[in-house]
């Protein structure tokens, strides 16, 4: 039998389980754990991206194929490859792209959970008789009493997922499990040593969601043109050239161009202003006009806990970007899909079109784009 343990940590679903193989260790461990666990599971690889508009840079697809071809093989569960090319270039690719053309710094890999792997992944897993999606995530979840799912931090701090997972919706989260999630990585590798894995000693990957090490500069030069403009400092002084807007995110402080004339201060990007070009920078200290905000706008708040839960005003915890500690905040409902939130300590280089996550306690609540930073 196939079920949850305890209804926290190591979980899984009666009935077919299909593993969202990427060929790393996390993933691959993750299908080991549902095989100890005796359940009906097999192993998919999404194949999303290829490099066809030659990008600089690692993409290692067909290996990551392979690796987790021979997990399944070893694991002795079916495996197949689903081709997502079509969709991922235009929820993804075409996504990030915009964004980045029209001024903000989209975040790939969140909407990639939702809009793929929970996504069209889930369609797929559905139309082939599956009922439930695992993945190799840091996250737990649990069912509570109505019945209904919900996604707990993982338990390794220092691995802690769910941060991208943060805009999901509540039907996702209902088919979702994450067998790893009550693990810390040095156990993750011993499981998959244990049943003999050829990704047990794998690096763990770095790169863009999906498309791997690839630079996001090279990446975004094979898509959008240069637009070349000023280097400017706050009190309008040009200090230098840049080769177009979109290189650049605010917070920024390596690879301006621009040496900084003062010993043992940097220039940071504070601001891009699109109708002229500018790049506005300044020495990035706690004073800097610009730099630190105590209240932002998110929009497409999406509510992945009971319902209502992000309908009224309260008391939670916030993650400005991930690896970021959990802050306190009031969160403010706004009319349609947006809030505000009000940080109880000032925040460095907020940026639109990145993610803000909500929690309440260890509960993943859910989380937004931020669509306007309020500076003090």
């Amino acid at each position: 039998m196939c079920a949850d343990r305890n209804r926290l940590g190591t979980e899984a679903a009666d009935g077919r389980i299909v593993v969202a193989m990427s060929g790393g260790v996390d993933s691959s461990a993750a299908a080991a754990m549902l095989v100890e666990q005796g359940c009906d599971v097999a192993g998919a690889f999404m194949k999303n991206w290829i490099n066809e508009v030659n990008v600089i840079g690692d993409c290692p697809w067909q290996q990551d194929a392979d690796d987790a071809r021979a997990v399944a093989e070893r694991l002795g569960i079916p495996f197949t490859i689903v081709n997502l090319m079509d969709e991922y270039r235009a929820r993804i690719v075409d996504y990030l792209v915009a964004g980045y053309r029209d001024g903000v710094t989209p975040n790939p890999d969140v909407l990639c959970n939702r809009e793929i792997k929970f996504g069209v992944f889930r369609e797929w897993a559905k139309s082939q008789g599956f009922g439930t999606v695992a993945t190799g995530h840091y996250a737990r979840s649990r069912t509570r009493d109505d019945g209904q799912r919900e996604i707990l931090t993982g338990s390794d701090p220092n691995k802690d997922q769910t941060y991208f997972l943060c805009l999901m919706r509540p039907d996702q989260v209902q088919d979702a499990r994450f067998p790893i999630g009550h693990l810390l990585k040095p156990a993750v590798r011993e499981l998959a040593r244990r049943h003999g894995l050829p990704t047990a000693q794998k690096k763990d990957s770095q790169g863009l969601c999906f498309i791997g090490q690839v630079k996001m500069a090279d990446f975004l030069e094979a898509f959008i043109p240069d637009a070349p403009g000023d280097i400017v400092l706050q009190d309008g002084r040009r200090v230098g050239h840049h080769r177009g807007l979109h290189y650049f995110t605010l917070g920024q402080r390596r690879g301006i161009g621009v040496a900084s004339p003062v010993h043992c201060q940097n220039y940071v990007v504070v601001e891009k202003r699109l109708a002229t070009r500018e790049l506005i920078v300044a020495f990035d200290q706690p004073e800097t006009p610009g730099l630190y905000s105590q209240s932002c706008v998110l929009a497409s708040v999406s509510a992945i806990g009971r319902e209502g839960t992000l309908q009224r005003e309260q008391t939670l915890l916030a993650r400005a970007r991930y690896r970021a500690p959990s802050i306190p905040v009031r969160y403010i409902p706004l009319s349609g899909d947006r809030a505000r939130v009000e940080w109880s300590v000032p925040q460095r280089a907020l940026t639109c079109g990145q993610i803000c996550a909500l929690y309440e306690g260890e509960v993943l609540r859910g989380g937004g784009i931020y669509a306007e930073i309020l500076n003090t």
